[in-house]
């Protein structure tokens, strides 16, 4: 079978460094790639062979790499800081990784940027070591926003953005054209179908993750979440640090892409940023995963997208509700309102020990806490 019609080499370098993850199922791989098993042990056996050239077409010529040094080696380095704006650690990191001979030491390339004027003084004193939070494992929590949108020649752009909390893989960069819930469900589905499903996905209190102060309310994207086994969480509101590497990243996208850079439309945006999305998870170094890229420490999810939601159930004996047009729940007569992103969904209603309090549940997610007044 064929590869799908995206970036067939950075196709390729993806499934053969997620294939290379202990424990991977590549059977599963193939279906979401869409590639035969036949195909997959091909690519496979040339990267163990020859490893990046072995997975280009054999019709092309090989690259051939000569051995740089001294002023050529200068440029080279002077190349990829304004092709990238990386600085030393990733640059040598990179170089050693593409089989150049005598790269200079980190500390050596950084004097050769700072000779050259690449680098400024204020640039130089962020670089300081913070302590940092994730999750044990790829896939225990994704992290989701919008990217502040952009004038192009022909409207805005809204770049909407996934990223995995454990591995900073960027599982989605997609151009949007507005930031509605339906836009961001067609996209999530396809990464989805690609990446399986998280354990919870966090994102922060406005549209279209929620809404409804002071008491947050489940969105209709929240409430189809929590119907297929994904946790919503929300960051605190006005502490945009909580989703600290979503904003990380959105920095990241926003010096080394768009920054002093024109797009005509969004179809010009997304063509770029296939390219760089496909730079940053698989051959950028990160600081905080010891300078690897972020695809050596991600593997898809063992749990599949379903096509078709399960059926929402609740035991017998217990209090269910259908919630009503306006977001409310009828109980004794009296309306209490639960959300109006569960319209047309049931809940259930589970005592607590303090008297007429309730708490209300859809699937085994809490929405909130009613007072029942008799």
């Amino acid at each position: 079978m064929p590869w799908k019609e995206v970036d067939t080499m950075s196709l390729r370098k993806e499934f053969v460094d997620l294939a290379q993850q202990a424990g991977s199922n590549i059977r599963e791989l193939c279906r979401r790639y869409g590639i035969s098993s036949r195909t997959a042990y091909k690519w496979l056996k040339r990267y163990e062979q020859a490893g990046e050239e072995g997975l280009l077409d054999r019709s092309k010529r090989p690259r051939h790499i000569a051995v740089v040094t001294g002023p050529e080696m200068e440029s080279r380095v002077l190349a990829m800081r304004e092709d990238t704006g990386w600085g030393g650690r990733k640059i040598a990191k990179v170089l050693r990784e593409q089989g150049h001979e005598r790269v200079p030491h980190a500390n050596t390339i950084t004097d050769i940027l700072r000779r050259a004027g690449r680098l400024e003084a204020v640039e130089q004193a962020k670089h300081q070591p913070v302590e940092r939070f994730e999750r044990s494992q790829p896939n225990e929590l994704w992290q989701m926003d919008f990217k502040g949108h952009f004038a192009t020649l022909n409207g805005r752009c809204h770049p909407f953005t996934v990223l995995d909390d454990h591995s900073r893989f960027c599982l989605g960069l997609k151009a949007c054209g507005d930031e509605t819930g339906q836009t961001v469900k067609d996209h999530l589905q396809t990464i989805f179908r690609q990446y399986g499903l998280p354990k919870a996905i966090l994102c922060d209190n406005g549209g279209p993750w929620g809404g409804g102060y002071p008491q947050l309310e489940l969105s209709q994207l929240a409430v189809w979440w929590i119907r297929l086994g994904i946790h919503p969480q929300h960051g605190r509101p006005a502490h945009p640090q909580t989703q600290g590497k979503e904003e990380r990243f959105h920095r990241t996208l926003k010096t080394e892409l768009l920054q002093g850079r024109s797009f005509s439309d969004l179809a010009d945006c997304q063509r770029q940023f296939d390219p760089w999305r496909d730079r940053y998870n698989l051959l950028r170094p990160h600081e905080a995963l010891q300078l690897d890229p972020p695809v050596r420490h991600f593997h898809p999810s063992g749990r599949s997208f379903p096509e078709i939601l399960p059926p929402v159930e609740y035991d017998s004996g217990t209090i269910v509700r259908k919630v009503h047009s306006g977001g409310d729940i009828t109980y004794h007569d009296l309306k209490y309102r639960v959300g109006k992103g569960l319209v047309g969904q049931y809940v259930r209603l589970h005592p607590t020990t303090t008297e007429r309090v309730f708490e209300v549940y859809f699937c085994q997610y809490m929405v909130r806490i009613i007072s029942v007044i008799r």
